[in-house]
């Protein structure tokens, strides 16, 4: 039997939500609180995606430009839809999908459902490279 580690295996099963509606400051604080770097947000209903932030995406939208994080709306700087991981995507494969697509971090989904996120970084600093 061929058993390996998926992208469910390695993915932080930390996930963090907000309303889009809700400002970077606000953003900014629950990520604070969560010691995290990225928050999911949440779909407006059914039809509608997730979409993501990464403080990358708060640096450029909202810091460079010298604009108030208390005036800016989550919507404005976050990335939608997300691109999400397939959850039995053979970890080995990981790295190859977040460089493939331009990214450091995505959620890992299974059935429709976020499972965890996994960052390019963790990988890195967690991984067995000799």
């Amino acid at each position: 039997m061929n058993t390996f580690l998926t992208a469910k295996d390695i993915a932080s099963n930390r996930i963090f939500y907000i309303d889009g509606l809700a400002t970077v400051k606000e953003a900014i604080n629950l990520m604070k609180q969560h010691d995290t770097d990225v928050l999911i947000i949440a779909k407006r209903d059914d039809r509608d995606a997730n979409g993501i932030v990464v403080i990358s995406d708060i640096v450029k939208g909202v810091i460079i430009p010298s604009k108030r994080p208390s005036e800016v709306s989550v919507y404005e700087v976050m990335s939608k839809p997300a691109i999400s991981i397939p959850s039995t995507l053979n970890a080995k494969y990981v790295p190859r999908f977040l460089t493939s697509c331009k990214i450091s971090v995505a959620p890992v989904e299974e059935n429709g459902i976020y499972v965890g996120v996994i960052h390019m970084k963790e990988i890195l600093f967690n991984g067995d490279f000799e």
